[in-house]
């Protein structure tokens, strides 16, 4: 049994060296977003869903893509 250190033949050794180390930075804005979202969600869900607001959907819809974005640029500052 022969092991080689060098795999140039390989047809998926890039693809699969850089699934390992990249990560895309929007999908870890995603994440961070989603975190600061379920916290901002469970402090205003009972103004949220009272009756107060036209469209409670609509309004959990803003509220996420606005942590999102502050998520991104928390990454950013980072």
């Amino acid at each position: 049994m022969t092991f080689f250190h060098h795999s140039e033949g390989l047809p998926l050794q890039d693809l699969i060296f850089g699934a390992s180390v990249y990560f895309p930075p929007l999908f870890k804005a995603v994440l961070v977003g989603f975190i600061l979202w379920l916290i901002a969600h469970r402090l205003l869900r009972d103004w949220m869903y009272s009756g107060e607001i036209w469209h409670p959907m609509l309004m959990d819809l803003s509220l996420f893509a606005l942590s999102v974005c502050v998520g991104l640029a928390v990454l950013t500052v980072w």
